[in-house]
């Protein structure tokens, strides 16, 4: 079988320049359509302007709310994007997030690689053990802890540290529905909690990935302050502004990653994960 590593960007980071012959593939779920075509090639640095190709290491490549950006966070199909990627054959997967800081030394342009997270959203579909699928029978009550493959963050933070990037090993994120900010009362309150992030995706990425036993980690992007300062207050254009500016971090981040995780065994990891979704079904 084919070692290839998915990627999943939000908010702009999964620009399809990053692969070399780059293709795009059309995939049906039986949970419904994902966010977009998905894109497979290899790990190119000519994106960020090295002309050196890292060799033959197939990657996958998905907008979490589409290329377009026209997917509410809420609206986003989960469970048809996860499924798409386990269908493509991806070994690992690797999320990007855009979030808000809850704490002062967690500030707007660092990155943070979470070892947990919250989750506060309503509605949204998180297994895919609902009887409506005949190939996920029963009902899986899988583990979150640790929420993310604590090998993969190793090698999201050595590679972080080889680019001289800021960053924060630990820390944990809340994620609510969205598409609207917090109210400074839910954000001073998530914030006493300890939590150190706002997210609107980071659920339920993490544990769809666990029930297919799939190793996932994500890497959170802080653009504001979320609105728990009196001085500071979050807007698109503020979020966006600061994203600009940095997501070139998460770009580099992403392609020294994919090179570190090219030059592992995943055998064994891979082999752990299988067991724990298998532990879940009954």
């Amino acid at each position: 079988m084919v070692f290839k590593i998915g990627i999943i960007g939000g908010s702009g980071l999964e620009d399809p320049q990053i692969l070399q012959n780059a293709k795009e593939v059309e995939v049906t779920t039986p949970y419904g359509k994902p966010s977009d075509k998905y894109i497979e090639g290899g790990v190119s640095m000519n994106s960020i302007r090295i002309s050196r190709i890292i060799g033959d290491v197939p990657c996958i490549i998905l907008a979490r709310h589409g290329r377009k950006h026209d997917i509410m966070p809420s609206d986003v199909n989960f469970r048809a994007n996860l499924w798409g990627m386990h269908s493509l054959g991806a070994s690992v997967i690797l999320a990007t997030v855009a979030v808000g800081s809850l704490q002062e030394h967690v500030k707007p342009g660092d990155l943070m690689f979470p070892d947990s997270a919250f989750d506060k959203t309503t509605g949204r579909k998180d297994t895919f053990f609902d009887g409506s699928n005949p190939n996920a029978p029963g009902v899986c009550h899988i583990q979150m802890h640790p929420t993310y493959n604590e090998k993969l963050r190793k090698i999201l933070m050595a590679a972080a540290t080889d680019l001289k990037l800021k960053f924060h090993d630990k820390g944990w994120g809340v994620c609510i529905n969205g598409p609207r900010y917090s109210s400074r009362g839910e954000s001073r309150v998530f914030k006493s909690w300890g939590a150190s992030l706002m997210s609107m995706t980071m659920f339920p990425e993490c544990c769809l990935a666990k029930e297919l036993g799939i190793p996932y980690a994500t890497t959170a992007l802080i653009t504001d302050y979320d609105c728990w300062r009196e001085d500071v207050q979050v807007s698109m254009e503020l979020v966006m502004k600061t994203f600009k500016e940095n997501s070139h971090k998460a770009k580099n981040l992403l392609i020294e990653a994919v090179k570190r995780i090219a030059k592992e065994d995943w055998k064994e990891e891979i082999a752990i994960c299988k067991i724990i979704k298998r532990l879940g079904p009954n």
